[in-house]
């Protein structure tokens, strides 16, 4: 029985680490297809969004019956309950992903401002390199680097706040622009919420280590998509 559970733990952590993997390359592309304006590209992502879906939703009843089945204790079941937690939060990070391709169709041939440009790549190269370090961080139980991943969302919060301050500055200056500038408010603020979700990972990191429930962020609560 327990060779069986090891085998399957061992199955459900490497679709985890699939999934994360692929959320991974979603959110690059769409902040590619963003930053290319590329609607094409950003139109397939959208189309292909369900496959994450239902990658959640398997890894998610995978885990109900191995509960249900095995009846695991102290880590083997933080390992589930990780997963199961973690998991979802992927899937909303990649909501945002879809949401800032949904940016890049709409933005179409609108102005762009070269200092909000510089800032929206900062947060989207800050924001990528935060699911790649989170995914190492769980491979490795690494709860010292999810301690200090988490830190890094502070550096997204302010780069959408700067995004924030020069849109409406923007505005003031160019009041036609206000349809763009909603538009980089936008994705400023998806990129955060990335970060968000990448943090609540790192959490879930934490407990797989110490067993203990923490907020590593509180200024930075939750929120419906």
């Amino acid at each position: 029985m327990r060779r069986l559970f090891d085998d399957e733990l061992a199955e459900l952590d490497a679709d985890f680490t699939e999934m994360g993997m692929l959320v991974s390359e979603v959110v690059q592309q769409a902040v590619d297809a963003f930053m290319n304006r590329d609607a094409v590209a950003a139109q397939k992502l959208i189309d292909h969004d369900h496959e994450i879906n239902q990658r959640e939703i398997a890894l998610e009843q995978k885990t109900f019956e191995m509960i249900a089945l095995y009846q695991p204790v102290t880590t083997d079941l933080r390992e589930i309950v990780t997963i199961l937690k973690a998991v979802s939060e992927l899937e909303r990070a990649a909501d945002h992903a879809r949401n800032v391709a949904h940016s890049a169709i709409k933005f179409g041939s609108k102005q762009k401002i070269p200092v909000l440009e510089q800032l929206i790549g900062e947060m989207s190269q800050i924001t990528t390199q935060m699911i790649r370090d989170v995914l190492t961080a769980y491979v490795n139980k690494d709860e010292h680097g999810a301690r200090e991943l988490a830190e890094v969302d502070r550096k997204l919060d302010h780069l959408n706040h700067q995004i924030r301050a020069d849109s409406y500055q923007q505005m003031r200056m160019d009041p036609a622009f206000e349809t763009g500038a909603s538009i980089y408010l936008n994705v400023a603020q998806d990129l955060s919420r990335i970060g968000d979700y990448v943090t609540n990972v790192c959490e879930w990191i934490v407990y797989l280590k110490s067993g203990q429930i923490i907020e590593l962020n509180p200024a930075n609560s939750d929120s419906p998509n």
